[in-house]
């Protein structure tokens, strides 16, 4: 594997990543979750990001309030004054990405920019804070984060977009397709409408290009253990305690 070189992956592999900090229990993408990935000794956090009306980045997975907390109404239509009363996991407030980047400091956050208004505060978050080795970019939209590396440039570690991975996939094949420079990892499910993405011809694709392979959203054990054989570089869990357990069981927690 040529070695990828953006600080954000200076970490030994496999990478154990906490989804929403863990989002099994309720209370996904609140503090209170990464407070207890990170007690569980965790230190690769999977979280998202919303843009209020009034340009406060929140961590938060869905557009709308309605799924996860006691309010509803679409974030990106009200202001960060009404987004702060909304409660998740039977009281737990919802965190601006600001205050989570401050008060885990020794974290690393892979984030994907669910809308389009999110990418320039995202950025100037980054910028501001001088967080460049701590986050890594994603998104489901391959033209939105490539805009991304575009504005930021190397400093900026990103992942593909569908487009980069379905690139990488068809390359994974023998067959030439079109896949951005400038990437760090291929974040993928292990399968995707029944089809396998994840097999040892895409592992060393992606790692021909110096990308490394991280697998969403893998809760069980006798899959962790077989996505570790295929030789992925990280695995994102609902399911913390498991995922260590399996890692541990394996000498590769870190």
């Amino acid at each position: 594997m040529t070695p990828v070189r953006h600080p954000y992956l200076d970490h030994p592999s496999p990478i154990a990543f906490a989804h929403r900090g863990g989002a099994a229990d309720g209370t996904e993408n609140t503090a209170a979750a990464f407070r207890r990935a990170a007690a569980l000794g965790y230190r690769y956090f999977e979280t998202d990001v919303h843009t209020t009306s009034d340009g406060k980045l929140v961590a938060f997975h869905d557009s709308t309030l309605d799924r996860v907390t006691d309010l509803s109404g679409r974030i990106s239509e009200l202001p960060w004054s009404e987004v702060r009363r909304a409660r998740a996991g039977g009281g737990e407030p919802l965190p601006l990405f600001e205050d989570l980047l401050e008060e885990f400091p020794d974290a690393r956050w892979n984030v994907d920019m669910k809308a389009e208004p999110a990418l320039h505060p995202l950025l100037n978050l980054i910028g501001r804070t001088d967080s460049w080795d701590r986050v890594c970019v994603g998104s489901f939209s391959e033209a939105r984060v490539a805009r991304a590396h575009r504005l930021a440039g190397p400093r900026l570690a990103t992942s593909y977009g569908v487009r980069g991975v379905l690139g990488l996939r068809m390359r994974s094949y023998g067959v030439p397709a079109p896949v951005r420079d400038g990437a760090v990892s291929a974040q993928v499910p292990q399968r995707q409408s029944g089809l396998p993405v994840v097999d040892r011809r895409f592992v060393r694709t992606a790692h021909s290009r110096g990308l490394q392979v991280h697998v969403w959203t893998v809760n069980e054990a006798d899959r962790m253990h077989a996505l570790l054989d295929l030789g992925v570089d990280g695995i994102m869990t609902d399911q913390l305690e498991t995922l260590r357990t399996v890692f541990t069981e394996r000498g590769v927690w870190h």
